[in-house]
């Protein structure tokens, strides 16, 4: 799947809507369309890096930037006295369904074990 087929790189294009709770130049933040939890928002980057697999070392300032908004989201969501889950997938094995890197925010009760 390409960029053009991406549906996270179609959601920041504006061509998909999506119930945004952060949007800069390089991170987006919406709410998954299929929670799993209470509070269920994804954090992406507007790039179309694959997964954290893919990461190199000239994406710290980036990845920096998505945790700031993760816990920004969650702190806005009041997640941040209770606590809150934070996945991210990596192929397919882990239940992945779009190849494009991003950050499950999950929260709003508490959460199972992952075991």
């Amino acid at each position: 799947m390409g960029e053009s087929t991406c549906i996270f790189c179609r959601i920041g294009a504006g061509e998909i809507p999506a119930q945004f709770l952060h949007q800069d130049d390089t991170v987006m933040a919406f709410r998954d369309i299929s929670p799993k939890a209470p509070t269920h928002v994804l954090v992406v980057p507007r790039e179309h890096i694959l997964s954290l697999a893919h990461i190199t070392g000239d994406h710290g300032p980036l990845l920096g930037h998505m945790i700031e908004v993760l816990n920004q989201v969650a702190s806005a969501e009041g997640l941040s006295g209770r606590g809150y889950r934070v996945i991210a997938n990596i192929g397919a094995d882990s239940g992945s369904e779009v190849d494009h890197l991003h950050l499950h925010l999950m929260g709003g009760r508490r959460l199972g074990s992952m075991g």
